[in-house]
């Protein structure tokens, strides 16, 4: 039966869920990969830190960040990116139930928003369990994802002159500088933590 057939049947808020689910899943699958076609391929053959400055790939993340943050702003588009460089360092795909992730952020937001960025990159979900927040102070802000299967880490921060530049950006321009940022290279975003 297809969706269309079958919206009858269903509750609004069903169906308005099922269609943002399958939107989701092909909007963050197109914007890891740059193709509609093809599922991520994590690895040696994964999208570059350069495939996120172009045009239409960017589009397809914000637009995957906004629909699990709400918007595109700021530091949920650093998470992002954070979290599309740990799959790729993890060679594991997009919803893998085989990554872990930790952010560990003080009870604000700006830090907070990390967390969303990456589960619109990684798939990760407080539902599906792989997904957890630790409490931090500002200054120890960082997000660890971990491959559950061989215990391979890899920890990643904001850069101090990022959060100097971006803290506290008047939040009627979060969502036109996210964009922004979204362009950046990955080490003027973030860095690895030992």
């Amino acid at each position: 039966m297809s969706l269309i057939s079958s919206s009858a049947m269903l509750p609004r808020t069903s169906l308005v869920a099922a269609l943002a689910s399958f939107c989701f899943a092909a909007c963050a699958t197109t914007a890891l990969t740059g193709n509609a076609t093809q599922s991520p391929t994590p690895g040696p053959n994964a999208a570059t830190a350069a495939d996120h400055r172009t045009d239409a790939p960017s589009l397809r993340g914000l637009e995957a960040i906004a629909l699990i943050h709400g918007d595109a702003g700021i530091w949920a588009v650093a998470g992002y990116r954070m979290g599309a460089y740990a799959l790729r360092a993890l060679d594991l795909p997009r919803g893998s139930f085989d990554l872990e992730v930790i952010h560990h952020t003080p009870q604000s937001v700006q830090f907070s928003c990390i967390a969303d960025g990456a589960a619109a990159a990684t798939g990760a979900s407080l539902g599906k369990l792989n997904l957890s927040l630790a409490p931090a102070t500002a200054a120890e802000t960082r997000t660890t994802y971990r491959r559950r299967s061989t215990g391979q880490t890899i920890t990643l921060r904001a850069t101090e002159a990022f959060a100097a530049r971006y803290l506290d950006v008047e939040r009627a321009r979060l969502v036109e500088v996210g964009s922004q940022v979204f362009q950046l290279p990955d080490e003027a975003i973030f860095e690895e933590v030992e």
